[in-house]
């Protein structure tokens, strides 16, 4: 079981950034104050759109038809001010003339202050009505941010100025839109990092282990080179979208310092951000980086960052002298959005500092509570209860003798890879979680169909415990129903194996595993069905020979030892295959 879901999930940058604030569904209560969106780039300079309202005079009541226009446009975040006081609370509520396009905001614990986008579709215009409120400012404004694109916005566009009848002109300067920041210039690397010192000047994560950036392409790498007060930083991988990794308390997302390297056309854009919870990560300002550098080669993206090991009062950045879970991750960017990592990242087995003496680590993709997990139910529902299935229905008559406690030996070896199933399966739902602390909601269907194996492998045994004697009328309902349970636990149990096998948090590798496990559904079908066809011509070649009865005892007797010792090798077989595919399985998980 692993997490839409992952995060570990989910998991450093899980969803889109998108357009206002990040959210194309136009939630973006946190841009409020400054309605700056979260987008790592600078704001247009000369705006495109207008803001005009139906009249230019009000007194508290009065409701004002207020519409934005202007060229095409994804997200929008309206708000009235106090014309005198551009930064304070906003004034007044907004009522919505077309609930499709747009939506109300509580901005300041005001509810209805402002409005934004209800999705990212294109519009060329919106029009809501703004409600004065008693005791309004004599001069209230308009103001509106607009995303025409991710990369393309204009913050705080200054619309117009309306008064109460009574008031004294207005003649405080209009508002100004928002300089554009200046970034920190980035240079250009001429050659590839190197990972010949770490261990020795380098604190140095790799993915595979001991792989150089320098000779391999398919090198993740990541180093911190402490330098008296300030930490070099350098991360290389294949990726054509953007580079990742963040820091963090814990093994999940959540009040973690991120940094991503992000191509856009053929430029990277070094950019810190924060986490908060298994959402997209929130930019921040790049002022606390130095000496940024960036290069792209081959497939390659490599840049590298210089920050100091303490930012006193610079909120969301973590002091590098600490011990932290380091997180990496790669995946798709497009027009400077970036979107779900392509993998599970990799996280480092325990926290580090990196501002220690120099080390050179690795780390894993898949946790190893969840990968405990996936090995246990691959243990018990592609071994043990096959193997007991098989037992109980073909071996009656070969293994009949009692073997322990007067009862046959099929029925016991059946009872114990049963109740070894049963095990294993109760050790195995625990653990995610154990890792999860409760229920994920990003791990689809796989969850579900786990809870309805897991109480099947339980209701199986109890029923067991009330089976009725041999000659009992309620013995062949008992069959019946014990059959029909674990055919639909077997059943439900593949189901939710092959789903598994596809969420990040155990990350198996490449298709090649859905391969396989089909390769195991039909070698145990194939071998059912074989026994059945035997079965079926044994039952046929006694019914066929000699009415003479000492004959038919004859051979029948070597009839069926015959088939004792068919059995005996298809079950050695059987077990062989099912060894050979569970070692697959195990190795792919271990190596993780």
């Amino acid at each position: 079981m692993a997490v839409s879901g992952f995060t570990l999930g989910t998991c450093i940058l899980l969803l889109h950034i998108s357009y206002v604030a990040n959210y194309p569904n136009g939630k973006v209560t946190q841009s409020c104050h400054g309605m700056i969106p979260e987008h790592g780039h600078s704001p247009q300079s000369v705006p495109v759109h207008d803001i005009s309202v139906s009249q230019m005079t009000f007194r508290p009541g009065d409701q004002i038809e207020v519409t934005l226009s202007g060229h095409p446009f994804k997200g929008f975040l309206l708000e009235a001010r106090n014309a005198e006081d551009l930064n304070g609370p906003p004034v007044g509520s907004f009522t919505l003339i077309d609930s499709e396009v747009s939506q109300l905001l509580t901005c300041e614990d005001i509810q209805g202050s402002a409005v934004s986008h209800r999705s990212a579709s294109k519009k060329t215009e919106v029009k809501v009505y703004w409600n004065a409120p008693s005791g309004a400012p004599n001069h209230t404004q308009f103001l509106v941010t607009v995303v025409e694109k991710y990369k393309v916005y204009w913050v705080k566009i200054p619309g117009p100025i309306i008064s109460q009848p009574n008031a004294f002109p207005f003649t405080t300067p209009k508002a100004t839109i928002v300089p554009l920041p200046t970034l920190p210039p980035a240079s250009h690397l001429t050659k590839p990092f190197s990972a010949s010192d770490c261990g020795n000047k380098k604190f140095c994560i790799r993915s595979p282990l001991n792989c150089d950036p320098e000779k391999e392409a398919s090198c993740v790498f990541l180093s911190f080179t402490r330098d008296d007060q300030s930490v070099m930083v350098e991360m290389s991988g294949p990726s054509k979208g953007y580079l990742s990794f963040a820091l963090s308390h814990d093994q999940w997302m959540g009040d973690d310092d991120a940094y991503l390297c992000i191509q856009e056309d053929q430029t990277v854009y070094i950019q810190p951000s924060h986490l908060m919870g298994r959402s997209h990560p929130v930019m921040d300002s790049r002022d606390t980086l130095e000496d940024m550098a960036w290069r792209l080669a081959d497939g390659v993206m490599q840049c590298s960052f210089r920050r100091n090991i303490t930012l006193p009062g610079v909120k969301n950045r973590f002091d590098l002298n600490t011990s932290y879970y380091i997180f990496l991750a790669d995946g798709a960017a497009n027009d400077g959005r970036i979107y779900k990592h392509s993998q599970q990242p990799l996280i480092t087995y325990e926290k580090y500092d990196v501002t220690d003496s120099p080390k050179n680590i690795g780390g894993s993709h898949s946790v190893l509570l969840l990968k405990v997990h996936g090995a246990l139910m691959f243990v018990a529902w592609m071994t043990t209860v096959s193997i007991g299935v098989l037992v109980a229905r073909f071996f009656k008559p070969v293994w009949s003798k009692a073997f322990f406690l007067g009862k046959a030996a099929w029925f016991q070896v059946h009872r114990m890879l049963m109740f070894t199933t049963t095990a294993l399966t109760c050790i195995a739902f625990v653990m995610p979680f154990i890792y999860r602390g409760g229920w994920s909601r990003h791990a689809g269907y796989h969850p579900y169909l786990g809870c309805i194996v897991m109480t099947l492998a339980v209701l199986q045994p109890l029923l067991a415990v009330f089976r009725p004697p041999l000659h009992d009328p309620r013995r062949q309902m008992f069959n019946w129903t014990h059959w029909s349970m674990g055919t639909a636990a077997r059943i439900i149990g593949v189901a939710a194996m092959f789903l598994g096998m596809d969420l990040p948090g155990l990350n198996l590798p490449d298709s090649r595993k859905t391969y396989a496990m089909i390769g195991f559904v039909a070698w145990h079908v194939g071998t059912e069905i074989v026994l059945e066809v035997h079965a079926y011509r044994l039952s046929r070649k006694v019914e066929i020979l000699d009415d003479d009865r000492i004959q038919i005892l004859q051979s029948f007797t070597a009839a069926e030892t015959e088939g004792h010792a068919f059995k005996k090798a298809v079950l050695a077989i059987y077990v062989c295959g099912n060894v050979t595919f569970l070692i697959v399985f195990l190795s792919a998980i271990s190596h993780l």
